[in-house]
């Protein structure tokens, strides 16, 4: 049954109007709007957005839109996960423009245009709208990454960002092109009937595991996976604080979103193709991921490779799929169905990491560095801070009772449930080189004198980005029952839809 094309869009047209508002506010007021005035108008159609996603599918069953998007629990997760995330990183670049008085209606106008397009990007049921939800997210995040035209290393961050992006769209395009060529169709579960009901003589059967790796190409330069990973240390260092914060979240989410749909929906007969693709990647990712890491001095490099590394973890949920003889089975019957492991894990990842970003903003905000060493003797400068800055990087290591355990425990589970125990055991090597890097920052914090010992202020849309991270990291890491409910729920459309 075909959805309302109205209510079902609704979450897409509350952004827009949001973002419209914005930008006529600001020219209404000849450009002397309140910035807090500005990021409420910006939190305020978040909110509504996602409000809306939650009344849109409320008690009824998963449904297409024209054919083009999919109306169901995976894409109304994530959706919320992001729209949520999206409104601290309005929170915390509230502080962080200040000394930027221009142009600051656009910075948050593009932040609900990226919104709008990984909504688009984690609903999209056609092989159109998967490249265009993806350029879409692509092409505002190119802009926001260099939103600060006056900084050479946003600049230069924008441009490396554009043109690794470029290279690998172009790729994913090609390998799409393929896959029409071999179905004669763009929509997802069509494909996957076309290519259920033909037999693949030995050409084609290689053409068709060509596209699936030129599509994960594309895939894998969102997601930031080893080797399409280069763009992202620079990028992280050189983009604007809040956009970095994004980066490493939200804009993940629209990658493993449209990497999960494909590849499961579309293309379950070539299962053995990409599970055997991803399997070595996730290991080799999360391997560089952290050993690289842990020669960083800069801690949103840092915190680039280790969203680098914390993808290759999350990637293990994929690989990890209930299947027979390379035959998918129906995710319901396993409680570590791999699916469930990557919703839960992008969940904690997202509050965890922002969580984390505050307190790098706040430190940042006060020194004007981002170098480790700037965040020696912090349990002197400012206790509480030390405190969610230990709490955040134990969330991101997988230590309970935090929410971060929660997202390791599904998909680690996942990998013991098939029986895949060499990427088990490098999962879990690999966690303990990351634990090594992530208290070396605990290390300066709690035990290296400062060099600067005055208080560090915290201002008080910050304060609000790091009591809501800290009540979702700690409360959903102690009580997850919900949370680990609904994920599950979400993750089974894929047998249904």
């Amino acid at each position: 049954m075909t959805a309302p094309i109205l209510p079902s869009i609704l979450p897409e047209i509350i952004l827009v109007v949001a973002a419209t508002a914005l930008v006529a506010v600001d020219l209404v007021s000849r450009r002397r709007a309140n910035n807090a005035t500005l990021a409420g108008i910006a939190v305020i159609g978040l909110l509504l957005s996602a409000l809306a996603v939650y009344f849109n599918l409320n008690g009824q069953s998963p449904r297409p839109v024209l054919g083009m998007l999919a109306v169901d629990g995976f894409a109304s997760f994530l959706m919320i996960t992001v729209l949520l995330g999206m409104v601290l990183v309005v929170l915390y670049s509230i502080e962080y423009l200040k000394p930027y008085a221009e142009h600051r209606s656009e910075f948050y106008a593009f932040l609900l245009a990226v919104s709008l397009a990984i909504l688009i990007a984690v609903s999209a049921n056609d092989l159109l709208m998967v490249y265009l939800g993806m350029e879409f997210v692509s092409i505002t995040s190119y802009i926001l990454v260099g939103f600060l035209r006056k900084d050479k290393r946003s600049n230069e961050a924008a441009i490396k960002y554009f043109l690794y992006g470029a290279v690998a769209s172009a790729v994913m395009l090609y390998g799409f092109s393929m896959l029409y060529g071999i179905t004669g169709s763009t929509n997802l579960s069509a494909i996957a009937d076309a290519l259920t009901g033909q037999t693949l003589a030995g050409g084609m059967r290689w053409l068709s595991f060509t596209s699936v790796v030129l599509m994960i190409v594309g895939f894998g330069f969102k997601t930031s996976l080893v080797p399409f990973h280069q763009w992202a240390p620079d990028t992280y260092e050189g983009a604007p604080s809040p956009i970095t914060g994004f980066l490493s979240t939200a804009s993940k989410v629209a990658g493993f979103a449209l990497m999960v749909r494909v590849l499961l929906v579309a293309l379950p007969r070539f299962a053995l193709d990409w599970l055997t693709v991803l399997a070595g990647v996730s290991m080799i990712t999360m391997t560089l991921g952290n050993l690289v890491a842990l020669r960083q001095g800069n801690i949103k490099r840092l915190l680039a490779y280790s969203s680098i590394a914390q993808a290759g973890y999350i990637l293990m949920g994929l690989v990890c799929i209930p299947q027979e003889q390379f035959h998918l089975l129906a995710l319901q019957a396993f409680t570590f169905n791999g699916i469930n492991g990557i919703l839960l894990y992008l969940f904690g990842y997202v509050f965890t990491n922002l969580g984390l970003f505050a307190v790098v903003i706040a430190i940042e905000n006060q020194t004007g560095k981002t170098e480790i060493k700037e965040y020696a003797g912090l349990v002197q400068r400012s206790p509480w801070l030390a405190a969610l800055l230990l709490i955040f990087l134990l969330s991101l290591t997988g230590i309970p009772p935090t929410l971060g355990f929660w997202g390791k425990y599904f998909v680690f589970g996942a990998a013991v449930q098939v029986r895949f125990f060499v990427l088990l055991i490098v999962a879990v090597i690999n966690s303990a080189i990351a634990a090594g890097y992530y208290l070396n920052i605990v290390r300066y914090a709690f035990f290296m004198p400062a060099e600067d010992e005055s208080r560090i202020h915290i201002s008080p849309s910050l304060r609000v980005v790091l009591a809501i991270t800290t009540v979702m990291v700690l409360g959903l890491g102690i009580l997850p029952g919900f949370l680990i409910d609904w994920a599950s729920r979400s993750a089974e459309f894929l047998t249904q839809f």
